[in-house]
């Protein structure tokens, strides 16, 4: 591309390609659109099928087919396709209406789902809210996290726009409101076109955009055809004709990074073979039809008109609608008008392109629009501007007291009035509704009356803490930007709210009786608030800690409350009665109790004295339990520290609820595995093997039992996903379903007093989530795993054919070998191996369990009946045997650990591959871990090396170090380490990077 420039501070640039033919659509589009695809899937099966139309049997869109049809053909086929569509029902996409999506003969699709996303709290403050009806109903499109939300403000409800795995990044609408387009950045991004009227996706783009992404698009005027800007490193523009289901793109160019990254894009509205992209220092032409240009050519004007400005001093560019202009906002209030009237009729290769600057006002525009005859600009003061053709001021909005203005979306319904209000002279004007966009609410403005409603209240911060009413159905939220408010999730509205200047709210939490609301901040202050007012007084606020409040926690009896900070410290307060039986909290005292990040905080109760007890677990493995009853002001004690993991960090926990007659404490780590550990001697007493969703549980909350199944659930969110988990805990991996609830990063979760919704809250997407849970369909999942022990087959490698084959032989190989191998004796048949067989047969089978791990899995047999029976189980059976090997070993196998030790150990030798130095490697296996003696060191490596002290002339059997110094190489690499420990991977396997796994 060539471009006009006397300087490189500003560049307006056009590119050509090859013809496009434009296609008038009639008013019968959605008719003829249907009738066409049908009359495709009948005579072509080739056409492949990408999108479900729920409630009909009719498919809602079928690719093109090849062959080119007469009009005769066309019409015999199209009759036919009628008459299919007489004799199997309507689509609901071409019967729904304007009013389809929000009235009770909507389709309602049947909760098939244990998790149904009910409301969408917040939004994406990046993206703009776009007016979707204005009539009898108040509808605007916006969105949060990964969805698409349609809200009626009318009727205070949400529509959701499911079918993004990441953070929608741009969204458009056609000029009739008809058609919307979605699109995301991220590995597999995708780009879906919805039909606003049904809610249901009628096309699918995968991949378009595999370097970054999409970052802007638009429909065309007729919507025929949708542009998609990519946010790669050298940016695509890519045309595609998305109702034929293309696979490619009907046209494409890759932009000069030079020209700044390009956010914004548009057709001309007049001319659907133009486009414009703007980025802040550059605006691009784009001219799709060219019939003097070979396909493909890239030519430009030369570079002689040229306005000097400042990098970032651009908004936003708009065509004109009558004239060959592009207008473009300035930072200084002023108009660039662009004059391309040369250029598109110039038959010279370097046309001249004529610029001027329009002074308009003294404030910045940050936004500029066109519609009908207008040309609209938002600026920083919040004032709304309407300007003709001849850029003459024809009405002004300045009364409304809004902030800086970030986008304008006008109502596809319009009206006319004079404008003699104006002092111009009267004459009648076409008059729309819009919805403003700032930078804090989204607003809607009636023109006529010139009156505005808040339709929203932006979230411009992470809505990081979230919690529930203990008792009613509220649940409370707070900002970064210190504002916290009380909305009631049944008739969505907001109860109160208060504004914290200057403050970043990190966490909030209810005491158990719903009587206090404790709210944790970043500067370390933790506030204790009426939960009807959210006012606090002079002695419920306190400053302990300079370092960010990130745990709150309350005791049972609501007379205790905990904090843990970035310090890795934990604060105690007590509420105590004063003379006058007036309660006030006090401090108690601050431990530093960890050396790593606190990662959970929890109260619970003493099973024999029943007072209250807290634990605090840390990245360091610690389980800490303080002393209560004995701390005193400023005195907070320890009354014990447990190691509870040796390689694995603990995430969080959580108190078992009373499936037996014991009392556990269940723990996560980021080892996909699940402990339940005595409440009292913080015994190991089971492992589970966890759900694997891609990242580790980080947060775990055990739900009310529920009414319906009456039984136990856990609810659990992981990097980005929320899950649900039957309870009790046995490794069945059908026993737990999860989906994608914020793709940026999970904060945390809390459940309702009656165990009906879940709420997360995003990390960094400002968004708090409301899911419904429907735990009979989690059953129902969980049933078509199958019964017994089927879906434990199924996770061997094999299944009940393959590896459970070998299990069993060595099994039995066990119960031999107990009796002892060399005996004569008469056997004893039994279907059982002793407790001292486990471990053995554990490693026969590739998993090498440390002394520590064998000691657990020993407790686990030996205690797992003397709750009921008060006996010791001294031996186990096969079925047992096996959901204990799954439920200990590694998550993803041995291998993956085998390779991720050796990929943070070792270094790469001469040859390019990961090796260990001999000194290095027995340093380690002598002090690191669990520290192997000389002797151990010798046996393991003699069996590895096949040492047997020949050659050194010493008896057979012996190995000396000497033999074990002469056999080991000096540097020893990965693959010849594991040749000869079974289970390992193969020398391909061996070289590439670990990576993780879903």
């Amino acid at each position: 591309m060539v471009t006009r420039q006397r300087n490189s501070s500003f560049v307006i640039g056009f590119r050509f390609t090859f013809s496009m033919v434009t296609v008038e659509i009639p008013n019968r589009f959605l008719h003829q659109l249907w009738l066409k695809k049908q009359a495709k899937h009948l005579f072509h099966s080739e056409g492949r099928l990408k999108t479900k139309v729920a409630g009909g049997k009719n498919p809602g869109n079928i690719s093109p087919v090849k062959h080119v049809m007469s009009e005769e053909e066309q019409q015999r086929q199209t009759a036919a396709a009628a008459d299919l569509l007489s004799m199997n029902g309507q689509s609901q996409i071409y019967t729904a209406t304007e009013d389809t999506l929000f009235t009770q003969t909507a389709p309602v699709l049947s909760k098939t789902h244990s998790l149904s996303l009910e409301w969408v709290f917040g939004m994406n403050p990046a993206l703009p809210a776009l007016c979707q009806q204005d009539a009898d109903q108040l509808v605007i499109l916006y969105a949060g996290a990964h969805f698409g939300v349609i809200y009626n403000h009318t009727l205070n409800s949400q529509y959701m726009l499911q079918g993004h795995c990441h953070s929608i990044s741009c969204m458009c609408v056609s000029r009739d409101r008809r058609w919307i387009a979605t699109a995301d950045q991220g590995p597999k991004c995708m780009v879906v076109m919805w039909d606003s009227y049904s809610g249901i996706p009628v096309q699918t783009l995968f991949n378009c955009h595999p370097a970054g992404g999409v970052t802007a698009m638009a429909f065309s005027s007729d919507t025929q055809q949708l542009v998609t800007l990519g946010a790669e490193e050298i940016q695509r523009v890519c045309i595609w004709k998305w109702m034929d289901e293309a696979e490619k793109p009907l046209w494409c160019t890759d932009l000069d990074p030079k020209h700044g990254f390009q956010v914004n894009i548009i057709f001309n509205p007049s001319d659907n073979t133009r486009l414009l992209s703007s980025s802040d220092t550059h605006v691009l032409f784009y001219n799709t039809l060219c019939k003097s240009a070979p396909r493909g050519c890239d030519t430009a004007p030369d570079r002689s008109e040229i306005v000097n400005l400042a990098a970032g001093s651009l908004s936003t560019s708009v065509f004109h609608y009558k004239l060959p202009l592009i207008l473009t906002a300035t930072a200084a209030g002023s108009l660039l008008i662009w004059d391309v009237s040369a250029y598109l009729t110039a038959t010279e290769k370097h046309p001249k392109v004529k610029c001027k600057i329009l002074p308009l006002q003294n404030a910045p525009i940050t936004c500029l629009a066109a519609t009908d005859s207008y040309f609209v600009t938002g600026d920083t003061e919040g004032h709304i501007k309407f300007y003709d053709e001849e850029f003459k001021l024809l009405i002004r909005y300045t009364e409304f007291s809004l902030d800086t203005i970030v986008f304008i979306s006008f109502s596809k319904e319009c009206t006319e009035r004079p404008l003699d209000s104006c002092g111009l002279r009267a004459e009648p004007r076409i008059v729309r509704n819009f919805v403003v966009t700032t930078v804090s609410s989204i607003v809607h403005v009636k023109a006529l009356e010139s009156k505005t409603e808040m339709l929203l209240q932006k979230e411009c911060e992470p809505l990081r803490a979230v919690d529930c009413h203990p008792e009613q159905s509220t649940v409370a939220m707070g900002n970064g930007n210190g504002v916290l408010k009380v909305w009631d999730y049944n008739s969505k509205t907001i109860v109160c709210s208060r504004t914290f200047e200057n403050s970043d709210i990190r966490c909030i939490a209810f005491d158990s009786q719903g009587q206090n609301l404790a709210v944790g901040f970043e500067s370390g202050a933790v506030h204790i608030l009426d939960p009807q007012t959210l006012e606090s007084g002079p002695d419920d606020c306190f400053h302990y800690s300079k370092d960010r409040i990130h745990l709150l926690a309350f005791s049972s009896d609501s007379n205790y409350l905990a904090t843990a900070d970035a310090g890795n410290a934990v604060t105690v307060f007590r509420l105590q009665a004063d003379e006058e039986s007036l309660h006030h909290w006090t401090y108690v005292g601050r431990y530093r109790s960890h050396y790593k990040p606190i990662r959970d905080l929890l109260f619970g109760v003493h099973p024999k004295s029943g007072q209250p007890r807290l634990l605090s677990l840390g990245m360091d493995r610690q389980l800490v339990e303080y002393d209560l009853k004995k701390s005193t002001v400023d005195n907070l004690l320890i009354l014990s520290s447990v190691r509870i993991e040796q390689t694995a960090v603990p995430m969080c926990m959580a108190w078992y609820p009373p499936l037996t007659a014991e009392q556990f404490l269940l723990t996560a780590s980021d080892q996909y595995k699940m402990k339940l550990f005595d409440s009292t001697s913080m015994m190991c007493r089971k492992t589970i093997l966890g759900p694997r969703y891609g990242s580790p549980v980080e947060k775990v909350l055990v739900l009310p039992m529920s009414a319906d199944t009456n039984k136990y659930y856990l609810a659990f969110i992981t990097e980005d996903k929320l899950g649900l988990q039957i309870l009790p805990l046995d490794g069945n991996p059908f026993k737990s379903n999860a989906l994608i609830c914020h793709p940026s990063g999970t904060s945390t979760l809390t459940c309702s007093y009656d165990g009906r919704f879940v709420f997360t809250s995003g990390r960094f997407d400002c968004t708090v989530l409301s899911w419904e849970l429907n735990l009979n369909a989690l059953e129902a999942a969980a049933a078509l795993g199958g019964d017994g022990m089927l879906p434990f087959y199924t996770m061997l490698e094999g299944g009940k054919d393959g590896a459970f084959s070998k299990m069993e032989q060595l099994f039995f190989y066990c119960q031999i070998r107990s009796q002892g191998i060399d005996t004569m004796e008469k056997r004893q048949i039994s279907t059982k191996i002793p407790l001292s067989e486990v471990s053995s047969l554990m490693q026969a089978l590739a998993y090498f369990p440390t002394h520590k791990e064998v000691k657990d899995i020993e407790n686990e047999i030996r205690f797992s009946k003397f709750a009921e029976t008060g006996k010791y189980v001294t031996d186990i059976d096969l079925e047992d045997f096996i959901k204990l090997y799954i439920n200990h070993r590694p998550a993803f196998g041995i291998c993956d650990e085998f390779m991720q030790a050796f990929h943070v150990l070792g270094i790469h030798d001469s040859t390019g591959q990961l090796a260990l130095k001999k000194e290095e490697l027995l340093k380690m296996l002598k002090n690191r871990g669990e520290a192997m003696t000389n002797k151990e060191v010798r046996q393991c490596f003699a069996s590895l090396l096949v040492l047997d002290g020949k050659e050194e002339g010493e008896k057979p059997g012996r190995q000396s170090e000497y033999s074990l110094e002469l056999k080991m190489p000096e540097w020893i690499p990965m693959e010849a380490f594991a040749c000869g420990l079974p289970g390992l991977p193969s020398s391909a396997e061996l070289n590439r990077s670990p990576t993780s796994q879903e």
